[in-house]
């Protein structure tokens, strides 16, 4: 039901008691008074900010949006309360940005959008420019502090990157110089071979040895010796060798401990090709596992080079379309392998539900969130620590938990956390960026929510996600 307002009506409602005569019959004429029953909806969330509602009497509720439910924010009763279109005259086609529902019979004044903008840059040029310039000014401000800290941040995940990369890449080329060595030395026993100098016999002996040995060597790599055992080990085999007349019995010793060869397997040698060629073929089976080893070695650094790319194209989710079905798991973990430089010194412990179902999310986004919690969470143990990352499902939501072992927020600290541009870090060492940007891509883009508790054990950030949502 509509109706008219008069000029004195809206002159007793504080928001426009300063207006001159002129001003209130301009509002009058163009706006209208609607009336509402009890629990209707005034206007709702999300939904195109087509007018001005300014409250004559009645009581209204507030709510916002957050894991798909109504979080009241405000209840009031109180005469000239505004909502709706409060900013038509800088964002013309901003939605509305909560929603409201009377809470018994409820008038209002209703002027639409477009008229509340024209009657703000007809009588108020001035204060219109300096909204403006300030509303764009703090939106173009955060917009450029947001993008110099994802360029910080990307710094910070390349230098983690070529450090993580740097190691292996170094490990494969100083085993690739020294298996060059080997390689030289087992030519030089070929050259000694083809000269005749070893006989047919010999060399089908240390054939059917050097096999044996490849093999026990391979079984070797999954068993644990202590570094005392190692050396008592490496005691005896060093006796044994001085005993048979080898020379440099120390390093030959060393190769053979490390394959997990022991005495009797020396004996064995001695006993295939005689104490007259035993020396030459314990080198030649020293070049042998030492070849094999390097051999390993440089898979095994090129596999952690391969992982490495690998869990970039998954943290970065390249050649993915926007919204994916995600597997939180492989988003933590990618996470960690970028962040692995800052977790050195950092115990990762992965509690995880493997029969969490996947979630509809923009996965790269959802990333950034676990880059921002879990970085926080090291700074906040100082680089030394428990890291717990936990995943659960509660009812139509997946939930993951960032644990941190250090010494909790204080209470002062606490209602800002998730304020833009705060931070409890020194200056030039954040932008207090991170945890507002984690909470508008849980609860903006996803529908969640992000929460935390904190206390002297520790703090905990919760992340829940729905499982079944529309993305926005």
């Amino acid at each position: 039901m509509t109706g008219a307002v008069d000029r004195e009506e809206l002159r007793g409602l504080f928001l426009f008691e300063a207006l001159t005569d002129e001003q209130l019959d301009w509002l009058a004429q163009r706006g209208s008074r609607r009336v509402y029953d009890a629990g209707a909806t005034v206007h709702r969330e999300g939904e195109p900010g087509t007018d001005l509602f300014v409250l004559l009497d009645g009581a209204v509720r507030l709510s916002r949006l957050v894991r798909g439910e109504d979080l009241v924010i405000n209840e009031t009763g109180h005469r000239g309360a505004y909502s709706g279109a409060i900013r038509a005259y800088v964002e013309p086609d901003a939605p509305y940005s909560n929603s409201v529902v009377t809470t018994r019979p409820s008038s209002f004044f209703v002027l639409p959008a477009g008229e509340f903008a024209a009657f703000m840059r007809t009588w108020f040029p001035m204060a219109v420019h300096l909204l403006e310039g300030l509303f764009l000014g703090v939106r173009n401000t955060e917009a450029t502090v947001r993008q110099r800290e994802h360029l910080a941040q990307l710094g910070t995940l390349s230098a983690n990157l070529a450090h993580e990369l740097n190691n292996p890449a170094a490990a494969a080329v100083r085993a690739t110089e020294q298996l060059r060595d080997r390689v030289a030395g087992m030519r030089h026993k070929l050259g000694m071979i083809a000269e005749g100098r070893v006989s047919a016999d010999t060399i089908a002996c240390l054939v059917s040895v050097q096999e044996a040995a490849v093999e026990r060597a391979a079984k070797s790599r999954h068993e644990h010796r202590t570094p005392m055992q190692e050396a008592d080990l490496e005691d005896v085999l060093v006796d044994r060798l001085d005993a048979l007349g080898v020379v440099s019995a120390y390093e030959l010793a060393s190769v053979y401990v490390a394959a997990g060869l022991d005495v009797s397997w020396l004996d064995r040698v001695v006993a295939e090709v005689g104490e007259d060629q035993v020396d030459g073929a314990l080198r030649w089976l020293a070049y042998t596992l030492e070849t094999e080893s390097l051999m390993d070695e440089i898979q095994d650094a090129t596999g952690r080079i391969s992982a490495l790319v690998a869990s970039v194209k998954q943290y970065a989710y390249l050649g993915g379309s926007s919204v994916q079905e995600v597997d939180v798991h492989v988003g933590l973990d990618s996470t960690v392998v970028m962040l692995g430089h800052k977790l050195q010194g950092v115990e990762v412990v992965r509690e995880y539900d493997r029969t969490l179902p996947k979630v509809p999310a923009y996965a790269a986004e959802l990333n950034q969130v676990w880059t921002n919690l879990i970085d926080n969470a090291a700074d906040a143990m100082g680089g030394r620590g428990r890291l717990l990352l936990r995943t659960r499902r509660e009812g139509d939501f997946a939930v993951v938990d960032v644990c941190d072992d250090g010494p909790g927020m204080p209470d002062a600290v606490q209602p800002q956390v998730f304020d833009a541009f705060f931070t409890t870090k020194a200056p030039g060492e954040g932008s207090g960026l991170g945890l507002d940007s984690a909470r508008r891509i849980v609860e903006k883009r996803h529908r969640g929510r992000l929460s935390f508790t904190t206390g002297v054990d520790g703090t905990t950030f919760e992340v829940q996600l729905p499982l079944v949502q529309q993305l926005v």
